[in-house]
């Protein structure tokens, strides 16, 4: 089992992310993490679904989502060359005398602060999921107050294209 990526062009319509759900709790597969969002087409949304898979199970989720009745296309990235991100907000208890380190480290790492309060801090970190929990890890002594994350989102670099099959016209 190793995690797969899949990327799925849907309709943008109301119950689309119910009926994928649904899915995957009826046949008991777990997803690790879900992203959904608008795209550049008008009425299609990209869900980017990565859950553990071999690649047996993965072409039984990938048939399983073009039985899906407004899934556009499903893209499965696993194997393709990729540029792949996650979002973290972590909100830290930083008051005046800890802040100036706080801030230091977060330069250091290449987030930032994205908002400041008297006692705390809100960071922003973009970047692969281990970047994010290395950051975590050395913002905890201070007290992490708060934290967030976006599922991942990925998409095949420049240079490599996986060949794209279109069910259905949007």
């Amino acid at each position: 089992m190793e995690k797969r990526t899949f990327v799925v062009h849907v309709e943008d319509k109301p119950g689309v992310l119910n009926r994928v759900a649904s899915l995957f709790r009826r046949r008991a597969w777990n997803i690790d993490s879900l992203n959904v969002g608008t795209t550049h087409e008008p009425g299609v949304s990209r869900m980017t679904i990565v859950c553990h898979a071999d690649s047996c199970m993965a072409t039984r989720i990938e048939a399983n989502l073009y039985k899906q009745v407004n899934v556009l296309r499903v893209d499965d990235i696993t194997e393709h060359a990729r540029v792949q991100r996650n979002l973290a907000l972590i909100k830290v208890a930083a008051g005046p005398k800890e802040r100036p380190h706080v801030l230091q480290i977060l330069e250091a790492v290449g987030a930032r602060a994205v908002d400041l309060g008297p006692d705390s801090l809100v960071a922003e970190i973009t970047g692969p999921q281990d970047e994010i929990e290395r950051l975590a890890s050395v913002l905890e002594p201070f007290g992490i107050l708060e934290m967030v994350q976006t599922g991942l989102v990925a998409m095949t670099r420049a240079a490599e294209r996986p060949q794209l099959r279109k069910v259905r016209a949007a």
